[in-house]
């Protein structure tokens, strides 16, 4: 079968999710309006508080979210077969991420830009504000402990990607500055993507490596060190500086790339050459069901997505019309990566090779990961464009380091927030220092990325951590799905469209937990143990607090039915 098929069907639900269900939302469930005085205007404060133009602000989300999630975890999950992950890639991003993506930017817009934690005190009460903390910093520890472990990966596999990789830093901030001396949007955005470009060409003719070992880590351990020491400092600099910059050139460097991997499909149509469902699973495989709605978080739902709709981007928010468009759309754009990274890792690269798709895909854990999506994209390129794979391949492992670096970037910048605001709650002065939190912060990221590890290296505990991430990310999505759903309620709005997909995500995602919880017994996994029943109780505990607050709402609204029809039969 051609990949083309693939491809057609996702970017049709995608169109379908945009022009259809997007406006039905907007228009009847989140009621938009433009005239509506933005947190971004009224807090301005140059920092934090930045209102920008909507194309910027879609690129720093974009990238913000996005990382390399979309990538991994579609590239695993593509062993149980490829029409699964297409199905749950495409349905996912219409009625799962759009709406919870969309419904966080909203919901915290509309109550002075408060992160999804604070606006849970809002919406339920304190006692869910300090639980819903809990979900959150564990959540950023397990994604910035995954994400570095991701990049460190890359740089060692891929040593043509770190002069572009890191020579996009003083390119950012070139960007970023002349935006903030409003000078051409569009001239800007091109000369810094050529820029970039640039860098990719001479990185894929100069291999760079570390030199020595620096930290006596190895290699990737060093990386990881490296990265945390960047990410602490990027995430205490101003948002216009570096991180929303940054984040806008990886976006349309991202806009650039899908479209070279989309019409490259169009061009060779490659045959998939993965089965549709994999009837010929290794002993030891998990079941599909749960496991398979956690394994593809980003790209499909994710609760990390809310924590930065409601910590970054509604405080740079400009018009709350805007809400859409940087919220459902930028969840669309992370379901076309996955979409695009499930035909790189089911065929062209195989293909070109001559190679069996089994032989490559021997079980669920031994598959390429993001390096078969830079190496099977890679090989497509070339297939369709003719562009040399050593370039293709570049451009493809910067596109995943950048990424994944920009929500290091996002992500530690949230988790100081959240020390911040811990200090703020029990009054300890230190923890109100940004240094003090973002040490914080760094120290438990980097005893997590240390503290797992499959015996290899150190630092090689990524895929052992991923599906605790997972489905850490699937709870709080739900939990997300769910306090909006309280706040449609007390407006009197049909909340079914945010409800409903709480219920499946949250089934699913507590089935998961537990499977894993007594995988990790078994194999004596003890601080994975750990983390996972901290999230399972601390979940349990919101999700009560909430069951209390609906109960409320529904006898409230009841009794106010029943009032309003005795009035109206007395008139």
């Amino acid at each position: 079968m051609s990949s083309i098929f693939i491809v057609l069907f996702g970017l049709s639900g995608f169109c379908l999710g945009w022009f259809v269900y997007s406006k039905f939302i907007a228009e009847k469930i989140y009621q938009l309006d433009p005239n509506y005085q933005t947190p971004a205007h009224r807090f301005n404060d140059g920092v934090d508080y930045v209102p920008t133009n909507r194309y910027v602000l879609w690129g720093s989300h974009f990238t913000a979210v996005a990382g390399a999630a979309p990538i991994a975890g579609p590239a695993l999950a593509v062993y149980w077969g490829w029409a699964p992950a297409l199905l749950w890639v495409t349905f996912g991003s219409i009625f799962f991420a759009g709406v919870h993506d969309f419904g966080a930017l909203w919901a915290s817009n509309r109550h002075d830009a408060k992160s999804i934690g604070a606006l849970s005190e809002s919406v339920v009460g304190k006692r869910t504000r300090a639980l819903f903390m809990v979900v959150i910093f564990l959540l950023l520890m397990l994604v910035l402990a995954v994400f570095s472990t991701i990049i460190a990966t890359d740089m060692v596999i891929f040593p043509t990607s770190v002069f572009p990789a890191w020579a996009a830093i003083p390119v950012a901030i070139c960007v970023g500055v002349l935006i903030r001396r409003k000078v051409n949007l569009l001239a800007v955005s091109v000369v810094g993507v050529a820029i970039l470009y640039f860098t990719i060409w001479i990185g894929s003719n100069n291999e760079m490596a570390l030199p020595g070992d620096i930290f006596g880590l190895g290699p990737n351990g060093n990386w990881i060190i490296i990265l945390f020491i960047y990410a602490g400092i990027a995430s205490m600099l101003p948002v216009w500086l570096l991180l929303q910059p940054r984040d806008y050139i990886n976006g349309a460097q991202l806009v650039i790339g899908l479209i070279v991997l989309y019409t490259a499909v169009l061009i060779a149509m490659p045959e998939v050459t993965a089965p549709a469902f994999n009837s010929n699973l290794a002993e030891g495989t998990p079941p599909i069901l749960p496991i398979l709605f956690v394994t593809i978080a980003c790209g499909a739902l994710s609760g990390f997505h809310g924590i930065v709709s409601s910590g970054t981007s509604s405080k740079q928010l400009s018009n709350e019309k805007d809400a859409r468009f940087v919220g459902y759309l930028g969840a669309l754009g992370e379901g076309s990566l996955a979409l695009i990274t499930i035909v790189a890792v089911t065929g062209s690269l195989y293909a070109a090779n001559g190679v069996e798709w089994d032989a490559i895909y021997g079980s669920f854990t031994t598959g390429p990961g993001q390096a078969g999506f830079i190496e099977g994209g890679a090989a497509l390129i070339s297939q369709g464009w003719g562009i040399p794979e050593a370039f293709s391949e570049t451009m493809l492992a910067v596109m995943v380091v950048l990424f994944a670096g920009t929500t290091m970037d996002a992500g530690l910048r949230l988790q100081r927030y959240i020390v911040q605001e811990w200090g703020a709650i029990y009054e300890i002065a230190p923890l109100k220092n940004s240094y003090i939190a973002t040490l914080i912060a760094v120290a438990f990221c980097l005893l997590l990325a240390f503290g797992v590890t499959a015996g290899q290296y150190p630092g090689d505990g990524g895929n052992l951590i991923w599906p605790v991430f997972g489905a850490t990310n699937q709870i709080l999505a739900s939990l997300t799905l769910l306090i909006i759903s309280i706040y449609l309620m007390k407006l009197r709005r049909p909340f079914i469209f945010t409800l409903a997909p709480m219920v499946f995500i949250l089934f699913m995602a507590f089935w998961a937990s537990v499977w894993y919880l007594i995988d990790y017994f078994q194999t004596g996994r003890w601080l994975l143990v750990v983390l996972n029943l901290a999230v399972l109780i601390v979940s349990v505990l919101v999700m009560l607090e909430a069951m209390a607050v609906i109960s409320k709402l529904r006898n409230a609204n009841k009794a106010g039915d029943e009032e309003d029809s005795v009035i109206s039969s007395s008139e």
